[in-house]
C-alpha cells in the first residue's frame, strides 16, 4: 500500500493524505448482488474515507449486468448466511 498526498482535499475532513488499497466491494441492485474482490480505492488516512473511482464502478455495473443477463458468467458462487436483526 502507498500513501500519497491527493491533489484534490477529503470531502469530510479536508485532508489531502491518502492510502491506495484493494478491498472486496458489494454492488446490489433490486436484491441482486455482486461482491467484487480485490476493488482498487483510496482511502483518506485522517478519517478513513473511501473513495472509489468512477470508471472502476462503471466496470463492476456493466459487469453485474452482464452477469444478470447472462451474457458473461461470474468466477465463481458463493452462499451466505442471513440473520433477521431483532
Amino acid at each position: 500500500m502507498s500513501r500519497k498526498t491527493r491533489k484534490v482535499q477529503c470531502n469530510f475532513c479536508g485532508s489531502s493524505q491518502y492510502e491506495e488499497r484493494r478491498i472486496e466491494y458489494l454492488y446490489s441492485y433490486k436484491g441482486k448482488y455482486l461482491l467484487v474482490p480485490n476493488t482498487p480505492v483510496e482511502v483518506c488516512l485522517n478519517c478513513g474515507m473511501i473513495y472509489y473511482d468512477a470508471a472502476v464502478l462503471k466496470k463492476i455495473e456493466r459487469r453485474f449486468f452482464a452477469i444478470q443477463e447472462n451474457n458473461e458468467k461470474p468466477d465463481s458462487y458463493i452462499q451466505m448466511p442471513t440473520a433477521v436483526f431483532a
